[in-house]
């Protein structure tokens, strides 16, 4: 389970890096608080950080519910899996919004693997 702990850590490091990198290019192009838009590399940043929080909200659970019921090395293994494709989402994004797709794509196949396997083994157990 120790493996578990230490990709979620690195999770929300990497979350938190990517809010810094979206406050950071909140400044760097004068973007006054509120806007949450106002020049096109901010607005990548942002979406970057706000749409990693959305899919952390099932990454998280999802990876220690599969940790506690399947196996806590293949739950840590795809939680980084999706921490890599969301470097690759973000390197992607940065870019040009049309080359997300493989980061993201990534995140999901983690996923959707983390929530079927936890949602198998604990329809199992509980059978």
């Amino acid at each position: 389970m120790e493996a578990v702990a230490l990709v979620t850590l690195l999770l929300l490091m990497q979350y938190f890096y990517f809010s810094l990198r979206a406050g950071m290019m909140r400044g760097k192009f004068d973007v006054k608080a509120p806007a949450i838009s106002g020049h096109e590399t901010f607005d990548r940043a942002l979406r970057v950080q706000v749409n990693t929080l959305e899919q952390l909200i099932i990454t998280i659970p999802a990876m220690w519910i599969c940790a506690h019921t399947w196996n806590a090395s293949v739950a840590a293994g795809l939680g980084v899996v999706f921490l890599i494709g969301r470097f690759v989402y973000s390197h992607g994004y940065l870019q040009d919004p049309n080359k997300r797709a493989p980061g993201m794509i990534i995140g999901a196949i983690a996923n959707v693997t983390l929530m079927v396997g936890g949602l198998i083994t604990v329809a199992m157990k509980l059978l």
